[in-house]
Order: C-alpha cells, then structure tokens, then sequence
C-alpha cells in the first residue's frame, strides 16, 4: 500500500514506482553491491555536462553535507547501542540529510535547475523508505527507549532546542575512523578532481 500523504503523494503513480524500486529487496542489494560503479560511471556524464563556474559553489555545497556525515560518523556506534549524541540530538536522520547535500554539490555542476528537481524527486522516497525500514530495525532492538528518543527528535526537520546540550558537541576520533569517515571524505574530493580532470582533458 503506497503512502497517502507527505510530499511523495503528489507523484502519484512515479509514487508508486519509486516505492516498488526502493523497497525491493534484490533492486536494493544490486544497487547497494554497485553502488561505487554507478558512482564512478556518473562522473563522465558530469564532466560532459559541468559548468566549470559553478565549481566552487558546487564543492561548498557537497563539503557542507560531509561535514554534517563526517560529525554522523564520529557519533555513530552501529548495531551495538541506540546513538542518542551529536547530530543524532538534533534529528534523528542526520546521515541522509548530510548525504543529499553532498550528492548535491554534484548536480548543481549541471546546466539547469531541471538536475536540481530530478534529484530531489528522487532522492525524496530513497530517503523515506530506507529510513522507515530502519526505524522498524531499530524500533524491535530498542523498544521502549527507541520509541521515548522518536517523540523527543524529529525524524528530519532539525530541532535547536538541546543545541545546549555538551552531548550536542560529541565527537570522537575513533569512531570517525572506525566508520571510515576519512574514507568518505578522500572519495568525495577525489570524485571533484576527477570531474574537473575528465573535463578539461576529454570536453573543453
């Protein structure tokens, strides 16, 4: 049964395809297993299409979104405890709005605010209904204390209220690098050099 309401209602049916393709179990392991290929295949079509004066507005952008997953991934215990600190005080999917800003970066190198659309239409459901499977894992792990941390976070529209709050402020080393946080970050800008690189040896 497709949602009824939220912003991927007004889709209609691309709703319902959208749904089909991000809830399907195979789609989402091949697209998981491949996900780097179709990375590194997106860059050629992004190099042939770049506006070389909007790299510096583009690079800001996807910094600013891994600066938030960057924060996520020194926060971030997985599958061993329910992280209630960092970004995760302020809303309780801090990754995926880190990442939309980083895949961001990216489009805004296209010519036209259609990029712009076409992702965020896209990117909307993907982030929707991972999210909705993972609060179902996590609320079966935690119960009652997942079920006390979603009344007082919003799922995506940050709150400032505990802004005061030092748990606000945490981050540690290890886990960034047990998350492989400086990974994320090495292949985030080496993915802009290889746009520029590709577009002033291949298209200008």
């Amino acid at each position: 049964m497709y949602p009824g309401r939220g912003p991927t209602a007004a889709l209609g049916p691309v709703n319902g395809v959208l749904q089909d393709l991000f809830t399907n179990k195979p789609v989402r392991k091949f697209l998981y297993r491949t996900r780097y290929l179709f990375a590194a295949g997106a860059i050629v079509p992004v190099a042939g299409l770049m506006q070389v004066e909007r790299l510096p507005a583009a690079l800001g952008i996807s910094l600013v979104g891994q600066a938030i997953q960057s924060w996520c991934f020194a926060s971030l215990v997985k599958n061993r405890e329910l992280s209630v600190r960092g970004p995760y005080l302020l809303v309780r999917n801090p990754m995926y709005l880190g990442r939309f800003f980083l895949i961001l970066g990216f489009v805004v190198l296209l010519d036209g605010a259609w990029a712009i659309g076409v992702y965020a239409i896209l990117y909307y459901p993907y982030m929707l209904y991972r999210v909705k499977r993972e609060e179902r894992r996590l609320a079966r792990a935690y119960g009652e204390e997942f079920a006390r941390y979603c009344a007082e976070v919003r799922r995506f529209l940050p709150s400032l209220r505990k802004i005061g709050d030092p748990r606000v402020w945490f981050f540690d080393r290890g886990m960034f690098l047990e998350n492989h946080g400086h990974w994320n970050i090495l292949l985030t800008l080496a993915a802009f050099v290889a746009v520029h690189a590709l577009h002033i040896l291949v298209f200008d």
